[in-house]
């Protein structure tokens, strides 16, 4: 028996998005390209509201 939702359900949209940081695994924080911490970029902050990184839930702010 399939469950009625799956019927329905349909992939999330795939957005091309470039991100100004990447994650490094030994501070375990996002990092700019120039060394500093992407959550301390304010303009950064603005433009994507968040941070989350691929290492951590993405459901969870407090990561």
């Amino acid at each position: 028996m399939q469950p009625f939702a799956l019927n329905y359900a349909r992939p999330a949209a795939q957005l091309e998005v470039t991100v100004p940081y990447v994650y490094d695994s030994g501070l375990q924080l996002n990092v700019l390209p120039d060394g500093r911490l992407a959550a301390t970029d304010f303009a950064v902050m603005r433009a994507l509201g968040t941070t989350t990184s691929t290492a951590g839930s993405k459901t969870h702010f407090d990561d």
